[in-house]
C-alpha cells in the first residue's frame, strides 16, 4: 500500500475550489487539524455560520478528492462553522466559551459520569443510570462524549442517522424513551477516529447545542475516560451540575478514580458522588458471593475524601448481555435486584440535584484518618 503523505492530500484538496469564492479551499484557509495515519485522513473544513446548512456538497467534494488518493483507505471531513476574530465582538468570542447553546437551553441539569480510567463499566453504568431516571420519572438525554469509542448506539439499540430540519439543528435519535447522540450515529461503526483535540472538541460542541434537546430534567455525559484535555477542557466548558465517579473497588482503580475526581474539583465542578461498579459477584447457581475486585473500596474512598457514596452494583453477566444486546437490565428486568440498585442511585442523583437547586447545603461530614 502506498503511503498517504500530508502534502498529496493538501495537493488534492487544491482541486477543491469553493464555489463562492472562487478559489481553493487550501488557499482560503478552510482546512485545518489535519491527520493522516495508516491510510486514514482526517480534517476540518471550516465556513462561516451563515453557510453552515448549505456547505454540505463542498464537505463531500472534500472527501472525494481526498479518497482518490492511492493509499487512501478513508476519509472524515468535519464541517465547522466558525466566526473569523477580525468580525467577531468580545461577547461573541465570550459566547463561544461555553457549549451553552440554543440546544441545552431547556435542560435543567447536565451530569457527567466518568471515571479515571477505561474498563470499569462506565457506558455502562450511564446508560442504566439514564433508564433509571427516566423511570423514576424524569425527563432525560444521553450524550456519549466518547469520540474515540462510541458504545451508547449499540448499547441503547439505536441506529441510523440523525435528521435534521433546518439543516442547522440535530433532533436525537431515540432509545427505550431516552433523547441520544452519539458520535456512533455520524460515522460508520468501524471508521477510525484520529482526530486531534481540537477536531473533538468542535464535534463535542456541536452535539450538544446544536442538537434540539428540548425539555429535560437531567442530560447525562457518557464522558471519555482518564483525564485528558479533552476530558478537562469539557468539564470547563460545559455547564456541568455536577459529575458522578464509578469505579471498581481495588485500589488501582481507585487511585485513578481519585485523580478525576480531583480533575472536576479544580475546575470547580461539584461532584455528586461515587459508584462502585462490579462490587461484587453473587453465583446464579448456588448464590456464593464472591468478591472478585474486593469489595467496599469505593465507599472507603468516597468517606474519606468527604463525597457521597451513591450505591453499588454487583457484576452479572446478566448486566453485560442486556447491554450487548441493546436492551439495557433496566429495561428487559425491570424488577430485578439490579434494576433496584440503580433506580436508588438515580433517586439519590435526583435528591443531591434538586438540593442543589433550591440552594440547600448538605451537613458536613465529619472524616476520622
Amino acid at each position: 500500500m502506498a503511503i498517504v503523505l500530508e502534502d498529496a492530500v493538501l495537493n488534492a484538496l487544491r482541486t477543491v475550489q469553493d464555489p463562492e469564492k472562487g478559489q481553493d479551499v487550501v488557499s482560503l484557509g478552510m482546512i485545518s487539524g489535519l491527520v493522516v495515519k495508516d491510510g486514514n485522513v482526517g480534517f476540518s473544513l471550516e465556513v462561516s455560520p451563515e453557510r453552515g446548512h448549505t456547505a454540505e456538497p463542498l464537505r463531500k467534494a472534500v472527501e472525494k478528492a481526498v479518497f482518490a488518493l492511492d493509499g487512501v483507505t478513508s476519509v472524515t471531513a468535519v464541517l465547522t462553522a466558525h466566526r473569523s476574530a477580525s468580525t467577531s465582538s468580545g461577547h461573541d468570542r465570550q459566547q463561544a466559551a461555553s457549549v451553552k447553546g440554543a440546544g441545552l437551553n431547556d435542560v435543567a441539569h447536565i451530569v457527567a459520569v466518568a471515571s479515571g480510567k477505561g474498563g470499569v463499566g462506565k457506558s455502562t453504568t450511564a446508560a442504566n443510570i439514564a433508564l433509571a431516571l427516566q423511570a423514576e420519572g424524569a425527563r432525560v438525554g444521553l450524550l456519549d462524549a466518547d469520540i474515540y469509542g462510541p458504545s451508547m448506539p449499540r448499547m441503547m439499540g439505536v441506529s441510523g442517522k440523525p435528521t435534521t430540519a433546518d439543516g442547522k439543528i440535530l433532533d436525537p435519535m431515540i432509545g427505550h424513551g431516552v433523547k441520544l447522540m452519539s458520535m456512533g450515529f455520524l460515522v460508520d461503526e468501524e471508521t477510525p477516529m484520529i482526530w486531534r483535540g481540537p477536531m473533538v472538541m468542535g464535534a463535542m460542541q456541536q452535539m450538544m447545542k446544536d442538537v434540539d434537546w428540548g425539555s429535560l430534567d437531567v442530560l447525562i455525559v457518557d464522558m471519555p475516560p482518564g483525564t485528558g484535555d479533552v476530558q478537562l477542557t469539557l468539564a470547563q466548558t460545559a455547564p456541568l451540575a455536577g459529575a458522578i465517579i464509578v469505579s471498581t473497588p481495588q485500589d488501582i482503580a481507585l487511585l485513578d478514580a481519585r485523580k478525576g475526581l480531583n480533575m472536576f474539583r479544580k475546575v470547580d465542578v461539584p461532584v455528586l458522588g461515587i459508584i462502585e461498579n462490579m462490587s461484587y459477584f453473587q453465583c446464579p447457581h448456588c448464590g456464593e458471593r464472591t468478591e472478585i475486585f474486593s469489595h467496599g473500596g469505593a465507599r472507603d474512598e468516597a468517606t474519606s475524601l468527604g463525597i457521597d457514596f451513591l450505591g453499588e452494583i454487583p457484576l452479572d453477566i446478566r448486566i453485560r448481555q442486556a447491554s450487548d444486546c441493546g436492551q439495557p437490565i433496566i429495561v428487559t428486568e425491570p424488577g430485578s435486584a439490579y434494576t433496584g440498585a440503580y433506580r436508588d442511585i438515580a433517586s439519590r442523583i435526583l435528591n443531591r440535584l434538586n438540593a442543589r437547586s433550591s440552594g440547600q447545603r448538605s451537613a458536613p461530614k465529619i472524616v476520622v484518618q
